[in-house]
């Protein structure tokens, strides 16, 4: 699943690449991928003449907010353009965004296109179909609707997130630290990769109960969680299998990981051989020699 680094790296493309884009036309390929509204015909009535005015994350989902055009040739001030909502998508397993300037025939896992006044497409692509995309009009709360994005902890980079508040909401749990990193209650946006590479990073053993971590580790802990996820977003996330940028390309942090998928390898600090092991049902990686 695309975690905080895949998805920014998405956002910073749809927002480089989506510069005055209007949705002049919407094509529902896949019902199931319409979450919100139910019918999908309020949904594509609901986008048509919205300009894409600008792209935000959360966590792991995207939020799109929306701008009304009532006509594209006046002069306007956006800052004055009544709001139109926000398309909110949450790429889940396999999703992701395709834009084409030159219209092509869908591929069998197309779930929505969205066209503009010049035929340029943004395709959104998800050969599992697991991907949601929500319209929220204006006057709707996302968090409310969404309850996944209402619930979640702070971002990473957010200066609420610190040692102070990992302390305070890990002080009494039992739970491994591993489990603790990737409950997006907790923290925004951190999945399988990211929490094995950070709790490598801090020399701390993912196995470990929570309570038992102390504050300075905790320190290490929080600015290695910061340091790997810059990393990854500076190499354009991570491909292991489905993710691709706005581009189609691959993500290159996967070249640069020290456990995870690098089970049978020598550590990169002391050479014994990377282990793996589930824990709460996900494969987690990590050196016994240099984590504790």
């Amino acid at each position: 699943m695309p975690e905080l680094p895949e998805v920014e790296t998405v956002r910073r493309g749809l927002e480089q690449k989506l510069n005055n884009f209007i949705i002049k036309k919407v094509e529902v390929c896949r019902d199931s991928t319409v979450a919100f509204p139910i019918n999908k015909e309020e949904f594509i009535k609901g986008l048509l003449n919205s300009l894409i005015y600008k792209w935000d994350r959360r966590g792991k989902y995207l939020i799109a907010q929306l701008k009304e055009v009532q006509n594209e040739n006046a002069q306007f001030l956006l800052e004055k353009s009544k709001n139109n909502g926000f398309l909110v998508v949450h790429l889940r397993m396999t999703g992701y965004f395709k834009f084409i300037n030159k219209s092509t025939p869908p591929c069998k896992h197309t779930r929505i296109r969205f066209f503009d006044n010049n035929n340029n497409e943004l395709r959104y692509i998800d050969v599992r179909s697991f991907g949601q995309i929500w319209w929220i009009r204006q006057g709707l709360s996302h968090n409310k609707i969404i309850k996944g994005l209402g619930s979640l902890g702070p971002e990473p980079f957010s200066k609420d997130f610190n040692a102070n508040y990992l302390k305070k909401v890990i002080s009494k749990r039992t739970k491994s630290i591993k489990a603790i990193l990737l409950d997006q209650t907790i923290v925004a946006g951190i999945g399988n990769i990211y929490a094995d590479e950070s709790l490598y990073s801090a020399g701390i053993s993912p196995f470990r109960e929570a309570r038992t971590i102390k504050k300075n580790e905790l320190i290490k802990l929080k600015e290695s969680i910061v340091t790997v996820l810059k990393k990854s977003i500076g190499s354009g996330g991570t491909t292991f299998s489905d993710f691709r940028d706005l581009e189609g390309e691959n993500g290159n942090f996967g070249l640069q990981t020290n456990v995870y998928r690098r089970t049978g390898k020598e550590c990169r600090k002391c050479g014994n051989l990377i282990e793996r092991q589930k824990i709460t049902g996900r494969s987690t990686h990590w050196c016994p020699i240099c984590q504790k």
